[in-house]
This record gives structure tokens, C-alpha cells and sequence, in this order.
């Protein structure tokens, strides 16, 4: 199994080439902002959101039906910390029906999954290589300095 990083960062790589990086840029603000533990942070981050994603021609918007535009504004007036569930759940199914299966069928994923490196990026390692038995077996263990 990937690393849960590199896998996103994959994802996010993948959709910027469709074009639709602005979902899992969404879903990712709102993972961050339901980590909010101070409840005078949550209008002004959820503002940010709102205004970035979800509000009629936004710089980023997301693919919402009406009433979820609604029921999202309408939560922010008095923000909680499940104020973007509905949106948040909304752009996650696109993702899961639309583009995670195409990810999952692209050189960019088989390349991720194979180790191989791809568009300039460095390739991940399973494990590293510190050393293996045939470099040290000429070497002899001085154990006095353990003594």
C-alpha cells in the first residue's frame, strides 16, 4: 500500500492535468478546517473556504448542485465544524465515480505503484539500501571498544 502523502499527492497531480485539481484542493481544506480546535477561527476560515470554492464563480469552484450551495451557506452564518459536510461528501463521490478510476488507470498511478519516476518528480522507495552482507564481509569486529 502507498504512503497516504505520496498517494495524494499523485491524485493531485493527476487531476491538475484534467483540470480539476479544485476537488481535492476542496476536500483537503475542509479536512484541515474540521481540525480546528478554536471556535473564533472557524467563521473566517470558513468564509475563506466559501468564498474559494463554492460561491458563484469562485476562483476554484466545485461542482455543486443548488441546494447544496444553499444548505453550505446558510451553515456558515454560524459555523460548526461539520458545516461542509455535505459539499465535502458531494465532491468526494465525483472523485470516487469520475476521476479516482481514471487515476487508477494512468501511467501516472502505474508509474507511483511501480516505483518508476515521473514528470520530474523523484521516484519513491520501498526501503532503503544501508547495506548488504557481501560489502561487510571482509570486515572484522574490534568488540574490545565494547568492553
Amino acid at each position: 500500500m502507498l504512503p497516504f502523502i505520496a498517494g495524494l499527492d499523485a491524485f493531485t497531480r493527476f487531476l491538475k492535468t484534467e483540470f480539476s485539481e479544485e476537488n481535492i484542493e476542496f476536500w483537503t481544506a475542509c479536512e484541515d478546517y474540521k481540525k480546528n480546535r478554536a471556535s473564533h477561527q472557524l467563521l473566517p476560515k470558513a468564509k475563506t473556504i466559501y468564498e474559494t470554492f463554492i460561491r458563484k464563480d469562485a476562483p476554484k469552484e466545485v461542482n455543486l448542485d443548488f441546494h447544496t450551495k444553499e444548505v453550505t451557506a446558510q451553515n456558515i452564518t454560524h459555523p460548526t465544524l461539520d458545516s461542509f459536510d455535505a459539499a465535502q461528501a458531494k465532491v468526494y463521490r465525483l472523485m470516487e465515480q469520475d476521476s479516482y478510476p481514471r487515476f487508477l488507470r494512468s501511467d501516472m498511478y502505474l508509474d507511483l505503484i511501480k516505483g518508476r519516476q515521473h514528470s520530474g518528480h523523484p521516484a519513491l522507495r520501498r526501503r532503503s539500501r544501508s547495506f548488504t552482507f557481501n560489502e561487510f564481509q571482509d570486515v572484522q569486529s574490534d568488540f574490545t571498544i565494547w568492553l
